[in-house]
């Protein structure tokens, strides 16, 4: 593509019109003949890295209006939303993306959003993937991403990838900081959905507020006009995402005990699930979810809202609920012992999510409830007396342990903790608490080992040591005669 086409609407001269090989926001990936966007972002300004990119072979430079390309000898296009353009420029330059594309946001919900989306499309015969957490998953293979939201040259690179494997159907998770760098808005977004909202990413957003800002953008700014918003009834922030999406005057979906399109009526939990009653849009029906607790029928009911509004079949797409599996690392019963005892791993990391898990297990539980957990380090403090406070008032025994460190002192962060559950065990090594509670389990007992689902390392300073928290449990388990499920 030359860079006249790429550049639509902007002067480029005859002796500048190159073809344009490539595109990337990191210096370090510059190619000959690629534009290079300089973005000034928290952790370093890559407009101080425009002379290495030159360097490299870049050809052109997007970058924002305070720059003064006075040294720059090539094309320099000065932009107010130099990460918007770049969306954009991306969209035009790999060109082919899925028909039906869809998003979800929210603080938690997302990753369990996306893999439900996934499986019902699949249920109904239409080959899908999504994009986030757990990696890019297609019908036949997974690949990793490293990203919950990627940026978006690796976004539209990976539109296109799926097109060529006969994908045609894809759900993205929009993160707050994906949504906030406009990574998404090269991507036409056919219906877009809102989970929940409590405190976390504070650490990058400047308040609450703008926290909330930026999750609303997936309604007031990325979701096509023509396209749906399914929205979260229940939660207290529903009011300012249904304004949002008045005024962007998009079809809406709601979901919920509150809703009226996606109707939550009652719930039964069983050994192997739960039977839930929903009316949806008018007309009741029973269905059976294989998975435990509420919070995990809110999520299915979100991905249900997803595939209508991006044009499915409301009866089809119901009845795809009960094929659903669990999603890895999201209240993954992963074992069992000898004496019933049922150890889950989830992914909460945040206080609502560890209060949502918990509370969810309990209607399961017919012994006590125990967990292991932690807190990250170089994150939000303030999350974590409230998750040790959560943890003493939900859990009849915890054990707080380390959960990412990062370059902070472990054990500062586990006293951070432990001020708000005094009663708590302190184990540091994280295979240690694991196995110490485990040994503890009483019959009918369930363990909830909280913070990292499906993750593969425990990062500790600045290295990334091995660690899953289910082949932990299994190892374990194994020694103790249980069994792994």
């Amino acid at each position: 593509m030359r860079l006249s086409e790429l550049m639509k609407g902007r002067d480029v001269s005859v002796m500048h019109d190159t073809h344009i090989k490539g595109l990337t926001a990191d210096s370090r990936h510059v190619e000959p003949g690629f534009l290079f966007a300089a973005l000034s972002g928290t952790m370093a300004d890559g407009r101080e890295y425009i002379v290495d990119a030159v360097k490299k072979g870049a050809v052109a430079i997007l970058t924002d209006t305070s720059y003064e390309p006075a040294d720059c000898d090539l094309p320099c296009f000065r932009e107010e939303n130099p990460r918007l353009i770049l969306a954009r420029l991306a969209s035009r330059f790999y060109g082919a993306e899925p028909e039906t594309i869809t998003a979800v946001t929210g603080t938690n919900g997302k990753t369990s959003v996306a893999y439900f989306t996934r499986a019902i499309w699949q249920a109904m015969g239409l080959p899908a993937a999504s994009i986030g957490t757990l990696g890019v998953m297609m019908p036949d293979q997974t690949m990793p991403l490293g990203y919950t939201t990627p940026d978006p040259v690796l976004l539209h690179k990976t539109l296109t990838y799926l097109v060529g494997h006969g994908i045609q159907h894809a759900v993205i998770e929009a993160s707050s900081h994906g949504l906030d760098q406009y990574r998404l808005d090269g991507a036409r977004i056919k219906s877009a959905a809102f989970t929940n909202l409590t405190r976390d990413h504070l650490d990058y957003h400047s308040s609450s507020e703008d926290y909330l800002g930026a999750k609303l953008g997936l309604i007031s700014r990325v979701l096509d006009k023509t396209g749906t918003a399914v929205l979260n009834a229940d939660s207290g922030v529903y009011p300012a995402f249904l304004r949002a999406a008045k005024d962007r005057g998009v079809k809406i979906i709601s979901y919920g005990r509150m809703a009226d399109e996606l109707k939550l009526i009652s719930l039964a939990p069983e050994s192997a699930g739960q039977v839930i009653t929903v009316e949806i849009f008018g007309t009741r029906q029973d269905i059976m979810l294989p998975l435990a607790g509420e919070f995990q029928v809110m999520n299915a009911l979100c991905a249900l809202g997803l595939v209508i509004g991006a044009g499915g079949d409301p009866g089809i797409a119901s009845q795809a609920l009960s094929k659903i599996s669990n999603v890895p690392g999201r209240l993954e019963l992963v074992s069992k012992l000898a004496n019933n005892a049922a150890i889950y791993v989830d992914y909460a990391h945040s206080p609502d999510a560890l209060e949502t898990v918990l509370e969810a297990v309990r209607s399961h539980a017919k012994g006590k409830i125990h967990v292991v957990f932690g807190c990250g380090g170089d994150r939000d403090k303030g999350k974590r007396a409230e998750m040790g406070r959560i943890a003493g008032l939900y859990a009849d025994r915890a054990i707080v342990t380390d959960d990412n460190p990062r370059t902070e002192d472990p054990v500062q962060i586990r006293a951070e903790i432990i001020i708000a559950c005094p009663d708590a065990l302190n184990i540091g090594d994280r295979f240690s608490a694991i196995e110490t509670a485990i040994k503890a389990l009483g019959p009918e007992d369930i363990l909830v080992v909280a913070g990292k689902g499906h993750e593969e390392g425990q990062v500790i300073g600045t290295e990334t040591i091995p660690f899953n928290d289910k082949k932990a449990v299994q190892q374990i388990v194994s020694k103790l005669g249980g069994k792994n499920v």
